[in-house]
């Protein structure tokens, strides 16, 4: 007798909960009209769709030789770098040597200016004008060049921030 307590307490919680709605759709016997919202797929089964579709459509681009995507790129459209002025940051300072990354393969190597030596820290921009980009030459009788892994660049000054000149 006990033991039917509780099971009764709760058959009469369960239909009161049935009574008032809350698990009516659950043990509805009646066919609704009502279609079930509709489930958007997951971004994993969205990605799978997309390239599934690529792997069975044929491409209708014609692919193209080196030759012609080396013409039609970006580091073709810069140039002859050489002659140019470019910017660049000072990253490491040795003695009076000023360390340049200026954004190319190699870094350059300049010494620091008389003029305003105190400015040129580790950090500040600076403006340079490229003689080569590529540093090498021929050591102890090779026939071969060697490159010296930096670049021919003259210091042409402090780059100006204009945010901070007063007008």
């Amino acid at each position: 007798m006990a033991l039917l307590r509780p099971i009764s307490y709760v058959i009469r919680l369960n239909i009161k909960n049935i009574r008032s709605g809350c698990y009516s759709r659950l043990l509805s016997t009646e066919i609704s009209d009502e279609k079930p919202a509709e489930t958007k797929p997951g971004s994993y089964a969205q990605a799978f769709e997309k390239f599934e579709g690529l792997k069975d459509g044929k491409s209708t681009e014609k692919p193209q030789t080196f030759a012609s995507l080396l013409r039609n790129s970006k580091f073709i459209d810069l140039g002859d770098p050489e002659g140019k002025v470019v910017s660049g940051k000072v990253f490491h300072i040795v003695d009076d040597d000023l360390y340049i990354d200026f954004g190319w393969k190699f870094h350059c190597v300049c010494p620091r200016p008389k003029k305003n030596a105190s400015e040129y820290v580790r950090g500040s921009k600076v403006r340079l004008l490229i003689k080569e980009l590529e540093l090498s030459s021929k050591f102890l009788g090779y026939e071969k060049d060697i490159t010296l892994l930096e670049a021919d660049c003259v210091l042409l000054g402090l780059v100006q921030d204009r945010s901070k000149n007063p007008q």
